[in-house]
């Protein structure tokens, strides 16, 4: 959450918490709320009616076990949903959201809220993020909130569910107990979560020890797609989820950020919906737009630019990207019977025809052929490659869905520009030894590309220049030399939807966290943050930007 709380001792309207102590219900309706976490530990609801979704494939999955002996569904594609969502995957035996073009995993939650609750009605309570739109806190601080307005509080201290803020129901603002700042919120109705018949106890408020208030969050990559129950997910975190900007996040639940991308369509094994809605997921990197002048600042004697034709299209002409080239360059089809599994991109069997089937075609590719990628070894329909690759940037690499191995020099969709890298001896937070480096990104507004999700349109560049900070040491400079790298393959930034503004057709960032203030981390932005180098590394080890870029 951003900053915003004030001193919960103060708190006007009837005295104690708001309605029962926080914890359980006995209730016997109720409604299922899928959250993912976000890079600063923050729970994030997804909307009811991907929510919807998600709990009408598991119901049929169960049905259909039920009948056939089968087990529950591994994986749910979120862009069946929601368009907006196309490349998302959640991965249920590990309880991961899994980017398909990115390989980037979040971990995710299913809490159950009562009926009565602001999640059965569909209210959403929101705080004001620092590029003026609106982030929705998470359910169970929804459900404190709207349980507190029922009652007549004009004033709640979110305390007890581990957040330093107050919020104001009179004045509409959420206040940091500790420094006063202030934004605003405002209470917003959406679609109801969905009804659930699940026998387990119903949350209503503060995360407690109960199995379903520890966070289940995947550790790493996808090794296998075996099926799971319902009722024993594996539990691969000891760690109790502490809500607030302080907690930490694994290296491997990094960086989801949806955009607008044509859906893989043809898939046929799980229900659609004819969802309307967007989803909005929090997109992370502050934009300050200004920065006073600081004295000692160095010369901008290191700039990085796009120049026309860059490296990278001149790189991607000299590689053979035709759709079906690529398929069989990294993968080897096998012969024989296919193993008894699932295609992990359309679910269906691997010894059935591939689910996108029907609406990817290929003269060269058959849709029962099966392949096997070359290094990882992992297995899928050729034809839902094909289908894979033919809905991304077609840059000439693949990603593995399963363990995120890359194959060939990825690339993105970033529009040209110019990345400026200077130094001063004014220290950051947290890394007193040493002075500051400053990177500034600078995109202007243009016309989209083929490889833009709307060729020919034009897309806004808001809040550029982009000032952002490491530290001048060892790791921060080996981190600079590997944001070069990925400068250079257009991995810094994409055209997509703002989830903060709503705004489309726009530049945003693309899964590459960057600290845009020196100081201050009450936003998650700033410094000091002792495990944000590790963790941008291996966000650009995601990206195939490592060591082994240096000096190519």
């Amino acid at each position: 959450m951003a900053a915003a709380q004030g001193a919960g001792s103060g708190s006007a309207g009837p005295s104690g918490p708001p309605g029962s102590a926080p914890g359980h219900s006995s209730s016997s309706t109720a409604v299922a709320v899928w959250e993912w976490q976000d890079e600063f530990g923050r729970w994030r609801p997804y909307r009811g009616n991907v929510c919807s979704y998600i709990e009408q494939v598991i119901q049929a999955s169960q049905q259909k076990g039920r009948r056939s002996g089968s087990g529950l569904v591994s994986s749910i594609p979120l862009g069946h949903a929601d368009p907006a969502l196309a490349p998302y995957v959640i991965d249920i035996p590990s309880l991961t959201q899994f980017r398909q073009d990115t390989g980037t995993m979040r971990a995710v939650r299913r809490h159950v809220f009562p009926g009565d609750s602001a999640a059965g009605q569909g209210i959403v309570w929101e705080w004001q993020n620092d590029e003026g739109g609106w982030s929705p806190y998470e359910m169970n601080v929804c459900v404190f909130l709207e349980q507190a307005r029922a009652t007549n509080h004009q004033r709640v201290d979110l305390g007890p569910l581990g957040y330093n803020y107050e919020v104001d129901f009179v004045a509409q603002v959420q206040t940091n107990k500790s420094t006063r700042f202030r934004r605003s919120v405002q209470r917003r109705l959406d679609a109801p979560y969905p009804v659930t018949t699940s026998t387990t106890p119903l949350h209503t408020g503060v995360g407690c020890s109960c199995q379903q208030c520890w966070p289940n969050s995947g550790t790493g990559p996808i090794t296998t797609r075996y099926r799971h129950s319902m009722t024993n997910f594996p539990n691969s975190s000891t760690t109790h989820q502490v809500p607030g900007r302080t907690a930490s996040v694994s290296s491997s639940n990094v960086g989801f950020v949806p955009y607008n991308k044509p859906a893989l369509t043809g898939a046929k094994s799980t229900p659609r919906l004819n969802a309307q809605s967007t989803l909005v997921l929090a997109q992370t990197g502050s934009l300050n737009a200004a920065l006073a002048a600081s004295n000692g600042v160095s010369v901008q004697a290191l700039p990085v630019k796009m120049s026309k034709p860059s490296r990278v299209s001149q790189a991607l002409a000299a590689t053979p990207t035709e759709p079906e080239s690529v398929v069989k360059k990294y993968l080897e089809e096998l012969k024989g019977a296919a193993a008894d599994e699932d295609c992990m991109i359309c679910m269906e069997k691997l010894s059935s025809p591939s689910g996108y089937s029907d609406s990817c075609q290929s003269s060269t590719i058959r849709p029962e052929a099966v392949g096997r990628l070359r290094n990882c070894q992992h297995s899928f329909h050729m034809l839902c490659v094909l289908a894979m690759y033919s809905n991304g940037n077609k840059d000439g690499s693949l990603q593995c869905p399963s363990c995120k191995t890359i194959y060939g020099e990825k690339t993105g969709t970033q529009p040209k520009g110019k990345m400026e890298i200077s130094t001063f001896p004014q220290s950051l937070p947290g890394h007193k030894d040493c002075g500051t480096i400053r990177i500034v990104y600078h995109i202007s507004r243009g016309i989209q590309g083929p490889e833009h999700p709307n060729p020919g349109m034009p897309y806004t560049a808001r809040g550029f220049p982009r000032y952002c900070y490491l530290p001048d040491n060892e790791k921060g400079r080996k981190v600079l030399e590997l944001l070069k790298v990925a400068w250079k393959r257009r991995l810094i930034f994409t055209v997509g939807t703002s989830n903060t503004t709503g705004e489309s057709n726009t530049v945003v960032w693309n899964e590459i966290h960057h600290k845009t203030e020196m100081d201050s981390n009450l936003s998650g932005h700033g410094y000091p943050d002792p495990n944000y180098l590790d963790n941008v590394l291996a966000e650009l080890a995601a990206q195939g930007v490592t060591e082994d870029c240096l000096g190519q």
